[in-house]
């Protein structure tokens, strides 16, 4: 039996990538909690025998359509969301990383409600957790 996701009795390990093509970064809009209906970085939890990087690439694949070259280490992130009364609502530590696009056009599937391109230069107008809006522009930096 899966453990619920929600108010946890351990935390789970989640994988995210930047996704980055030409000019513009990979981006879905959520489709399941946490943060339905915001604009997050494609990923999704680790299964039981798999490498992160592999994780990275699957749920990349999964969410979104798209195949991605070798996955690069960002940052291992803790995302602790509590409820009104300050119990631990979600619990996941996110082990990010950048990778750029190699094949695909993005289709939201799997836990994604839309999946799209976005011009690093438009990343201020959307919604999302500042600590996603730091990884891309991290991973900005890196490329370089």
């Amino acid at each position: 039996m899966e453990e619920s996701r929600e108010y946890p009795t351990r935390p789970f390990v989640g994988v995210g990538v930047v996704v980055l093509k030409d000019s513009s970064v990979l981006m879905i809009r959520r489709g399941k909690p946490p943060k339905v209906g915001e604009w997050s970085l494609p990923g999704g939890s680790q299964n039981v025998g798999e490498t992160v990087r592999q994780t990275a690439a699957r749920e990349v694949l999964e969410e979104t359509g798209v195949t991605i070259g070798e996955p690069d280490f960002l940052e291992v992130i803790d995302a602790i969301i509590p409820d009104e009364e300050g119990r631990t609502r979600f619990h996941y530590t996110l082990v990010d990383f950048f990778a750029e696009w190699v094949a695909g056009d993005p289709a939201a599937d799997d836990d994604a409600e839309h999946a799209e391109w976005i011009p690093l230069a438009r990343l201020d107008e959307l919604e999302m957790w500042k600590k996603t809006r730091e990884m891309i522009r991290t991973a900005e930096r890196l490329r370089r």
